[in-house]
């Protein structure tokens, strides 16, 4: 295959929005959805004579990212003026970090598709103020301000990523790291996470990278994924044909699937950096920098590995269980009030997911604590209500909360695991089903899952699945 001949390299700046309540150097907030330009004041807007403040909790938010990527922080970095004209930079330069950033270095571990893990290099964070928002109408457009001076932190990737999927996993690892120190929301849906891509591709075996092009303002990681998909595709088609690639930023047309060319990409000197006059240095002490870094939570990779060791539950399980930091304080709390982790793993992977996907919410919001749901396993370790009842009364309580056990009483849930009952039941049903027991001496195995069937419906739901299987094994030997 022509594209086997060829290597993608592929570099990402992440731009991520900053956990804070007010904007990198005025006071204004940064709440979502408040109505334009409502959140603005002279300093946000760029009026002449507006003086910056720099936030400092925007400089502690960026250097903890750091330290969860392992990166060394700098004593001492400065703010410097980055000039481009746009109608959405209401000062016709963005306040950002050229050449002292805050963090230098650094790594984040992404899964290989088969075993083992790659590690993806980190050049650089640094801190950023965010632009305007473009709204266009029918008739007319216009600016929103209230994102101008957000904080924003970004984080450059070196091109050590080598595929569409690679990337998407670098992403989402990103994103847990971030959300699990509370360094943002990392919600796409409002723009918490964005991402320009740098993507070019060279023969297999040669030392030099090939020209890039980058792809601005992407939104969503599967967009990040099918984006490259197609430019991989692009660049390689171009110089397998004979043609060359031309350094440029491109824009993703989710509709088309495509990417479509924006402008020629600036190198840095078009930008013109120079230090922000209005600014003074940041300097943080070794004392302050071990302090912030006595305070990193434990880690997802850290968590896996001691959900393993500690739960004894499988690599899978865990890995899911990890992917979101409420996720993982639910399954942990659960676990230890139950004392049967893997059915508490069992309970939040398949019926807690399910159910969080169709209501569309998040786990913080379910009605059901890990208290009720440690009660609803014990209930199961007992053998008062089998596997089948659990799950019902599961759904109750995660729409309205409540007592397992009260429920099971009100409900008369309790599991019939009395043999001489279930016997009964079992004679029942092969009287009313005579050909049924024909069929599994003929080794029809499906028939006494029919039998196993009809005694749970005839039950309600309620008899010892173990017992009746017992029962009916046994007068299946009694017919031999």
């Amino acid at each position: 295959m022509i594209a086997s001949k060829y290597i993608p390299c592929i570099g990402l700046e992440v731009h991520v929005q900053l956990k804070t309540k007010s904007k990198l150097f005025c006071g204004c907030g940064t709440e979502f959805g408040m109505p334009p330009n409502t959140q603005v004041c002279p300093v946000c807007l760029g009026y002449p004579g507006a003086m910056p403040v720099i936030n400092k909790e925007a400089v502690r938010l960026t250097v903890m990212a750091g330290l969860m990527v392992g990166s060394q922080i700098n004593s001492w970095s400065k703010f410097d003026r980055k000039s481009y004209f746009y109608p959405d930079m209401p000062k016709n330069y963005q306040i950002s970090q050229y050449d002292h950033p805050l963090c230098v270095g650094g790594e984040v571990a992404i899964p290989l598709p088969h075993d083992g893990e790659k590690k993806i290099r980190i050049i650089r964070i640094h801190l950023e103020e965010d632009v305007g928002k473009n709204m266009h109408f029918q008739n007319f457009s216009g600016i929103d301000f209230n994102r101008a001076g957000i904080p924003l932190m970004e984080i450059v990737s070196y091109p050590d990523i080598n595929s569409p999927q690679e990337a998407y996993e670098y992403l989402l690892a990103l994103k847990r790291i971030l959300q699990y120190a509370e360094i943002s929301d990392c919600n796409l849906e409002e723009g918490n996470v964005r991402c320009d891509v740098n993507c070019s591709v060279k023969k297999q075996g040669d030392p030099n990278f090939g020209v890039k092009t980058e792809i601005k303002n992407m939104n969503t990681f599967r967009g990040v994924f099918h984006a490259l998909e197609f430019e991989i595709k692009r660049q390689i088609n171009l110089l397998e044909e004979g043609g060359k690639v031309e350094q440029e930023t491109r824009r993703w047309d989710p509709d088309r699937n495509i990417t479509t060319p924006m402008r020629t990409k600036e190198d840095a000197h078009d930008y013109r950096y120079f230090p922000e006059p209005d600014l003074p240095i940041i300097e943080i002490s070794r004392a302050t920098i071990e302090e912030w870094r006595k305070a990193l939570p434990e880690s997802p990779a850290e968590k896996k590995k001691r959900f393993i060791k500690e739960f004894g539950i499988p690599d899978y399980d865990a890995g899911v269980l990890v992917s979101e930091r409420y996720l993982a304080d639910y399954f942990e709390s659960t676990a230890k009030l139950s004392s049967n982790p893997k059915m508490a793993s069992n309970f939040i992977m398949t019926e807690m997911l399910r159910l969080l996907t169709e209501r569309n919410i998040s786990i913080e919001n379910v009605k059901i604590t890990p208290q009720m749901l440690a009660e609803l396993i014990k209930l199961v370790e007992k053998k008062i209500i089998n596997s089948n009842t659990a799950k019902e009364i599961f759904v109750e309580l995660f729409e309205k909360g409540g007592d397992p056990c009260a429920i099971v009483e009100q409900r008369g849930l309790s599991q019939i695991s009395d043999a001489s009952i279930l016997d009964e039941i079992v004679d029942k049903v092969i009287r009313e089903n005579p050909k049924t027991m024909e069929d599994i001496q003929k080794g029809k195995t499906a028939a006494k899952k029919f039998l196993m069937g009809q005694v749970m419906k005839i039950s309600k739901g309620k008899a010892d699945p173990l017992v009746v299987s017992a029962i009916i094994d046994r007068k299946i030997q009694m017919q031999k």
